[in-house]
């Protein structure tokens, strides 16, 4: 591909390490123990150490050796890992492809049962309208949830303890519970949310 023609040629952008979760390439959750983030110098991918134990020699850099990922290191070596091929799974499509052409996306706090409030990337994808997926992170390459919304019923009054633009998505026993930064925000997830349940597809509120 032409990305992979560039690879090594010019410097990546770098993803910020703010930005991700999870290692980019085996999604390797970082913790206190995988702290270690590491940058391919062809991608700008963040990496765990494990992923990031190759070397190649980079043009942008007059031929040094660099600290690079696996993925890049087959391409420059000339040697594509036909196994990377492999389908990838409902939750493996990344935030930033699914943000990128998405219904809605934003930060959103989530609950689950009587877990503590967490700030999660939700996104509805244009391909998928009537899923919600649920990120770690913008640049996350797998999602840490997805809630297929047909058939949820919705309900968007507060209760006492509650964050105050909240909204709540039911199932039978399921209970999904979000809060929006703003009510403005609330009721463009709203709009969308109330159309997807009844398997209508959503208008896109990115605009």
């Amino acid at each position: 591909s032409l990305q992979n023609a560039e690879l090594g040629k010019r410097a990546p952008r770098w993803i910020r390490d703010n930005e991700v979760t999870m290692c980019m390439k085996c999604k390797e959750p970082f913790n206190a123990l995988t702290r270690r983030r590491h940058h391919c110098r062809a991608c700008g991918h963040v990496v765990c150490w494990k992923c990031s134990d190759y070397k190649a020699h980079l043009e942008y850099d007059g031929n040094k050796l660099n600290k690079v990922c696996k993925d890049c290191y087959h391409v420059i070596i000339g040697c594509r890992d036909s196994e990377e091929k492999k389908k990838k799974g409902i939750l493996e499509i990344e935030s930033a492809e699914v943000s990128g052409n998405s219904v809605i996306c934003s930060f959103l706090q989530y609950m689950e049962k009587s877990k503590p409030w967490q700030k999660a990337w939700c996104v509805i994808p244009k391909q998928e309208a009537l899923v919600l997926y649920m990120y770690g992170a913008p640049q996350d390459v797998k999602a840490l949830a997805t809630i297929p919304l047909l058939g949820y019923t919705v309900d968007d009054t507060p209760r006492s303890a509650d964050l105050p633009h909240s909204f709540k998505l039911t199932q039978s026993k399921s209970v999904h519970s979000f809060a929006a930064d703003s009510e403005e925000l609330k009721q463009k997830w709203l709009k969308v949310i109330h159309l997807a349940v009844k398997g209508e597809t959503p208008e896109c509120q990115n605009e």
